[in-house]
């Protein structure tokens, strides 16, 4: 196939922006694994919902992929042993990268242990119901693995009234820097397809769309030789554009339709999933095993060995730090992509579900020349880049204002969904999408209080 026909329709919606990506240093990078630390902690909580609770003892000798955690209740799930160790600590306060401290179980790793997974039996799972299928998804411990952390058995389930006719497998990766994604498409490809199979026989849908970044030809193309004949799954380009990979971007790229506001994508008949979620379940799934690894982007102008490593659920970050080298000085970590990822001032954090990737900065790197924040001067230019069409001007004076019933209320505030293109766009460095989040906070915390 010719590229000019690869690129001859670019799917995509309307505003957005176009950062430089920044993946250079790690996209032709194959997945390689990370070694195992001495001590892996698991977080209870590493995912929308309630905490897993512990079924293990301090003392406890646990095999690599064994349960440690069963699901707190139904939007829950629970964890699985990273290593074959011993439990050291049960309940012990860890920092996050969020910032307040979280329950987790600590496990001492056995040094002379294989680490093969010794934990799971082989399963038909074309021979399982679509209720099963949803348990055994809850199982697993799957969540989206693009940063939203939310368990993936949950969105098999869709509201009463609801069903889903098209599945659409999110294979943007617009984040800069992140390309782990990107390797997944293209090394585990067979995996990708059977977890979308998957997918669509839970949720009895008609067809799945896997959408793809037009910078990314390879995986395009590597997908589309080996997509089933029967012409249910496809697999079409979009426009390389920020934030391509929002789940109500990419149905309107695709679809042309557009989520209601305060809606769910199961109102118009769609679902989206993570490449990296499809995959595993792929993969997990027909083994009857938990999600103890994933695959994780290290890159930044501070670090010495980027690329995408499959590293353990509950690696002390101060650990992969220490294994990929950082240059001197290097000042910023941020955990996710550098638009919607957060920085954490601790290593002593763990890499948990929900991380794909770790950038890191150096002081040059992020150090502005001028960091005061002037009063908006209505240019318009994060009215032109919302990909929602909010006024995040109007909703940055009013939170200046602290009046956040007004924001949510009369300015749809809780329709953005924090992707940072207000705040990137502002030649007056005013922190809008920090304003947001403070605001939605705030308002959470209110309407609880009326409870």
């Amino acid at each position: 196939m010719a590229l000019l026909d690869l690129f001859s329709s670019k799917k995509s919606f309307s505003h957005g922006i176009h950062p430089d990506d920044n993946k250079g240093a790690t996209a032709e990078l194959p997945i390689r694994r990370m070694p195992f630390a001495e001590q892996m902690i698991i977080p209870l909580s590493q995912h929308i919902g309630a905490p897993a609770k512990a079924i293990v003892k301090v003392g406890q000798e646990v095999v690599r992929g064994e349960p440690i955690a069963d699901p707190g209740g139904f939007v829950s799930i629970p964890m699985h042993s990273p290593v074959t160790g011993v439990v050291s600590s049960i309940d012990k306060l860890v920092p996050t990268a969020a910032g307040p401290k979280t329950r987790a179980i600590i496990i001492e790793t056995y040094a002379a242990a294989s680490q093969n997974v010794l934990f799971g039996c082989d399963v038909e799972v074309e021979q399982l119901s679509a209720d099963e299928l949803v348990k055994a998804v809850q199982q697993s411990g799957m969540v989206g693995l693009g940063g939203a952390a939310f368990p993936s058995h949950v969105k098999l389930l869709p509201p009463k009234g609801m069903s889903v006719e098209t599945v659409l497998i999110n294979g943007c990766e617009c984040e800069p820097y992140l390309t782990c994604d990107h390797r997944v498409m293209l090394e585990y490809t067979e995996k990708l397809i059977a977890g979308t199979e998957l997918v669509m026989n839970v949720l009895g849908a008609k067809r799945a769309i896997i959408g793809v970044e037009d910078n990314k030809p390879d995986a395009y193309q590597k997908i589309n030789s080996l997509l089933p004949k029967d012409g249910r799954i496809s697999c079409e380009l979009v426009e390389t554009k920020y934030p391509q990979g929002a789940e109500k971007m990419l149905i309107t790229s695709l679809l042309n339709k557009e989520v209601p506001s305060g809606g769910l994508p199961a109102e118009i008949g769609v679902a989206v999933y993570n490449v990296g979620t499809v995959t595993q379940l792929g993969d997990l799934l027909p083994h009857n095993q938990g999600l103890i690894e994933r695959v994780v982007t290290v890159s930044g102008y501070g670090v010495e060995k980027p690329g995408n490593y499959l590293i353990p659920i509950g690696t002390p970050l101060r650990f992969v730090l220490e294994q990929i080298g950082l240059k001197d000085d290097s000042s910023k970590i941020i955990m996710g992509g550098p638009m919607m990822g957060m920085t954490t001032a601790s290593i002593d954090v763990a890499v948990t579900k929900g991380v794909s990737g770790i950038v890191i900065f150096e002081p040059e790197n992020t150090e502005r020349e001028d960091l005061q924040i002037y009063a908006c001067i209505k240019c318009g230019h994060c009215l032109a880049s919302c990909p929602i069409h909010l006024n995040p001007s109007m909703l940055g004076q009013l939170a200046a204002v602290r009046n956040y019933e007004t924001m949510e209320e009369e300015y749809h505030l809780n329709d953005c969904f924090e992707c940072g293109c207000c705040s990137y766009v502002c030649p007056s460095n005013i922190p809008l999408t920090q304003y947001f989040r403070i605001a939605k906070a705030i308002n959470r915390k209110m309407k609880e209080k009326e409870v």
